[in-house]
């Protein structure tokens, strides 16, 4: 209140008030002095206010304020519940009220004096329907010329640069014009000038026309690289597709339809509906906002307090639920908490899936556009998943295959020998001995080529046995200690998840009396700050009362003084003799407009009258002029009576 005294006092002792106050001074004003005050600054708005209110009716004088501070949209502090103790209070000149209003005017002058200034040419008036039924009365009762004029204004189009700019023109229309009459005047000296206009005028139009073809053949060659680009990605996708197709299996593709149809099932029913909803009020809320008037500062500043003030008792009042209602004591407060944090985490964890999705199919049309190229350049491609395990397997069957050779070959050998023991008794040695020799040329062909391959294998066999005993070695610490912390993990895994528990427990209980506590710093920080101010509102009336005292005290020292001298300078003194000089001078004004208002017609009169002599003179003169300046075409003989004029 009292920072809202000073800037009312502050500004009624500037320009155009000049009421040269204080706070004290201002605070011991009485009800009639400060409705004076509040019907000066009213004046300074609108100047039809500009009225003495001891010469009007104190229900006059309310109608009047009432009517103007409506005009100017001025709402009281209370509302409209408040509406009646606000009028009453402006009547009877209460200090509240009236401080409310001047503080509320003085701090937006510049706009109320053009608000009063246009509100008499925007009042709506009655004009009967009949009337209404010709159009140009019609359209004058219904345009708004000064909402057009403020946005040409507010617009940034200046008039005299669209006369420099219309100017410029002129004269560059004006060159043109000279340009062609030239043109003109040179061409019809030649023959045969028409029809090379004519040619001239079918090459420009062909030009016109091939540019226009060029343009078109240029768009179709940018539409046919642009399908045929599209016909190559669709085809590297059908290839990917049918490969991962046939690379996969029936359980695989099931489990990867099932987690995208979960994850599209959530979208849908939850995160979407909630994003969708959200839109939509940002939507309608800025529709409704394009759709309102435009607002000054002033109404935004009111609409900033306002909302300020709303959310200051949507504070208060949530702070007295939690007062009310104590987290402790609700059992399911721990749930809501708990359940709270699970959606928390499962939006969180829904978002990471979609970015991985994201990610993942990028990384796949990267590697689409790399495998596509690979194959353009004529490399070899890369065997995938499924590929490499049937590689596997085909490797593994061929090396079961030269087992069963080797075996083979070896019962080949034993049968041999047997055959050579058999045949050595037997006739015919010369021609058996021939073909064992033949037959073992080609055994010693067979047992190099596997001897050869037999080397390259077992060297292959040593050497993957090689890096499996050092794997083994390597990893043998490693998997002991791996079984001893199995084992530690088996035996701390129960006691992690009851502590786990506790100390979720204990995280919900502590966030709920971190809130609460919270809630009671903000109430208490409220409160020692409504103190404060109520401190320095208290001190700032104990110094202007202080004033008041000390002002009172000198006052009846001075009118208890039996010197005539010192009790002459009293203020009563002194303010009854101003108000008696006062009260003459308003008698003497009052008389002076009593004696205006008498002789207003008769001055009237008597001004008309020296007027029309004054026109009547100077009509004369001008006849008098006019004919001095005429040559004289005969003279006057002037004669008791009579006057002749002889040519």
């Amino acid at each position: 209140m009292s920072e809202q005294i000073k800037l009312i006092v502050e500004q009624l002792n500037k320009e155009p008030f000049k009421k040269n106050l204080n706070l004290i001074t201002f605070d011991s004003l009485e009800p009639m002095q400060l409705l004076q005050t509040l019907n000066d600054v009213l004046s300074e708005i609108d100047p039809k206010q500009a009225i003495d209110l001891r010469e009007e009716m104190p229900e006059q004088t309310a109608k009047r304020m009432f009517t103007l501070l409506g005009m100017l949209k001025y709402k009281p502090p209370g509302g409209m519940t408040e509406v009646s103790s606000f009028r009453q209070g402006l009547v009877m000149g209460s200090k509240p009220v009236v401080h409310s209003i001047l503080n509320w005017l003085l701090q937006r002058i510049p706009e109320l004096k053009k608000r009063a200034y246009l509100a008499r040419f925007l009042v709506k008036l009655e004009v009967p329907a009949e009337f209404l039924q010709d159009d140009i009365i019609a359209e004058t009762y219904h345009q708004n010329i000064h909402k057009e004029c403020e946005q040409l204004k507010s617009s940034g189009f200046s008039t005299a640069e669209i006369r420099r700019d219309i100017v410029a023109m002129e004269e560059e229309k004006d060159q043109l014009i000279k340009r062609v009459e030239r043109l003109k005047k040179r061409v019809e000296s030649v023959s045969n000038h028409q029809r090379m206009l004519e040619l001239a005028r079918q090459l420009r139009v062909e030009k016109e026309r091939h540019e226009s073809l060029a343009h078109q053949k240029q768009e179709q060659k940018n539409q046919l690289f642009q399908a045929e680009q599209r016909l190559q990605r669709c085809q590297i996708q059908l290839k990917d597709l049918q490969q991962a197709a046939a690379d996969e299996k029936p359980e695989s593709i099931m489990k990867k339809l099932e987690e995208d149809i979960k994850f599209n099932s959530y979208m849908v029913s939850e995160k979407l509906p909630r994003e969708l909803e959200n839109t939509r009020k940002v939507v309608d809320y800025l529709q409704k906002v394009a759709s309102e008037p435009a607002m000054s500062q002033a109404e935004q500043r009111e609409l900033e307090n306002k909302i300020r003030e709303t959310n200051t008792e949507i504070n208060h009042l949530i702070e007295k639920k939690m007062m009310r209602n104590d987290p402790m004591d609700d059992k399911l407060a721990l749930f809501r908490q708990q359940a709270a944090i699970i959606v928390r985490k499962k939006e969180s964890k829904m978002e990471e899936l979609k970015e991985a999705r994201e990610e993942l199919s990028a990384v796949e049309r990267e590697l689409n556009m790399k495998s596509s190229q690979a194959r353009e350049r004529g490399g070899a491609e890369l065997i995938r998943g499924e590929e490499f395990k049937r590689y596997v397997a085909k490797m593994r069957g061929k090396s079961s295959t030269y087992k069963k050779k080797r075996q083979e070959i070896a019962e080949l050998k034993a049968e041999f020998g047997q055959s050579l023991e058999a045949q050595r008794g037997i006739s015919g040695y010369s021609n058996t001995q021939e073909e064992l020799e033949r037959v073992s040329a080609i055994k010693s062909e067979l047992d190099q080529m596997k001897g050869q391959t037999l080397d390259d294998i077992s060297e292959m066999v040593k050497k993957l046995n090689s890096v499996i005993a050092e794997k083994k070695s390597a990893l043998s610490p490693l998997i002991k200690d791996l079984r001893v912390l199995r084992q530690e993990h088996g035996e701390l895994a129960p006691e992690f998840e009851q502590r786990k528990a506790q100390y979720d427990t204990c995280a919900a209980g502590l966030e709920s009396n971190r809130s609460k506590l919270e809630q009671e710093v903000r109430t208490l920080r409220d409160e020692t700050a409504q103190e404060e101010s109520r401190y320095h509102h208290c001190n700032s009336m104990r110094e202007i009362i202080e004033g008041q005292i000390q002002r009172a005290e000198e006052q009846s020292k001075i009118s208890q003084s039996t010197d005539l001298q010192v009790r002459r300078t009293a203020l009563r003194e002194k303010y009854i003799a101003n108000t008696a000089e006062q009260e003459s001078l308003g008698k003497v004004l009052r008389q002076q407009v009593k004696q205006v208002r008498e002789n207003q017609e008769p001055n009237m009169r008597q001004m008309k009258m020296w007027k029309d002599l004054e026109t009547l003179l100077e009509c004369k003169k001008q006849c008098y002029l006019k004919a001095q300046s005429q040559a004289p075409i005969g003279h006057v003989i002037q004669d008791v009576g009579k006057d002749m004029l002889v040519l």
